[in-house]
């Protein structure tokens, strides 16, 4: 039920149906109240948290996924190439932990911090801390390491933490959908928020002037039992499942359908829980599936699975902006 109440709202928000309509009214509440809200945290009613070292904020205004995750990987590897000490924080958005927050490392689960946070504790190689409330886990950070720069993956929109930097991540294919805030649209916020950051960068090619655009690599697919890695070009023509429970499944299925694999898709909600069932095919063929979603399928996974993951490439122009950025906040 929930899965088919999610496809409709993505058929409602990104084809423009005219039944969006009838949610104007409450959309309209919703953009005064976030409107209000982050009004209050401006004049200082709501307070905020300001700490030691600057603190960059990578989210996004649309719900669901935009590719923030493989940027804020890029990023903490590209932040200790010139000498900083990152450390990340994240919501653990579909962790059940009892307390928060968590610290997060190799061994953390994904039932209990979140996919997302497991999956970035494999290829971050720095402190990562998880919870709802942002300024305790970056706080978290600081007290058990020597980071000197914190990333945030999504909380653009929780004010509570004081920010240095903003940078908003767009989904190039589905961009804002149909224009309005929730529920009648995608929008967390209105798209003036754009104007109001440091840095947009779109995951896909960028369409205005203030924007930067952004690749997902991805050319190997690394088997979930035997870790065996095969080119993707390995399955050329080769009928295959592939599945996702990413925030736009349909990123991940054009990116194998470029490769010319030809594949039966399997979408899910994004954070799904996936049990033995969901990913098992009464026939031999190949399974793909996102390296996020592998986190949480390691413990009955066969010989059939393997996970593809990607990697982000910025433009030049966007790391220059964002190196000089960094210094100038590092400095003051």
């Amino acid at each position: 039920m929930k899965q088919r109440f999610s496809r409709w709202l993505q058929d409602v928000w990104y084809k423009e149906m005219y039944i969006s309509a009838a949610f104007m009214p409450i959309s309209m509440v919703y953009d005064d109240i976030m409107r209000f809200r982050a009004f209050l945290y401006r004049i200082g009613v709501k307070k905020k948290t300001k700490l030691a070292v600057p603190i960059v904020i990578v989210g996004n205004i649309t719900v669901g996924g935009t590719g923030k995750t493989p940027l804020i990987l890029w990023m903490a590897r590209f932040l200790k190439e010139q000498g900083y000490k990152p450390g990340i924080i994240s919501r653990g958005y579909g962790g059940s932990a009892e307390t928060w927050p968590q610290w997060v490392d190799q061994q953390s689960k994904p039932d209990l911090v979140g996919d997302e946070a497991v999956l970035m504790s494999k290829h971050a190689d720095c402190p990562i801390a998880v919870g709802p409330e942002r300024p305790k886990a970056a706080q978290m950070l600081l007290d058990k390491s020597d980071c000197d720069i914190i990333l945030s993956d999504d909380g653009l929109q929780h004010y509570a933490l004081e920010r240095d930097i903003e940078i908003i991540v767009v989904d190039g294919q589905r961009r804002f959908g149909n224009g309005y805030v929730l529920p009648c649209g995608p929008l967390r916020e209105s798209t003036e928020r754009l104007h109001k950051v440091d840095l947009v960068i779109v995951n896909g090619q960028a369409e205005e002037e203030n924007e930067f655009s952004m690749f997902m690599e991805g050319d190997i697919a690394i088997n979930l039992v035997t870790k065996e890695q095969k080119l993707l070009s390995d399955f050329h023509y080769i009928p295959s499942h592939a599945l996702a429970g990413i925030g736009n499944p349909n990123r991940f299925f054009a990116l194998l359908e470029q490769k010319n694999i030809a594949i039966e898709k399997h979408a899910f909600l994004d954070h799904y829980k996936y049990t033995e069932a969901d990913i098992n095919f009464n026939d031999d063929k190949a399974v793909l599936m996102t390296e996020k979603d592998a986190v949480k399928c390691f413990d009955f996974a066969s010989e059939k699975h393997w996970f593809v993951p990607v990697k982000a490439k910025p433009q030049q122009q966007f790391i220059d902006k964002l190196l000089t950025l960094i210094k100038e906040k590092i400095r003051g």
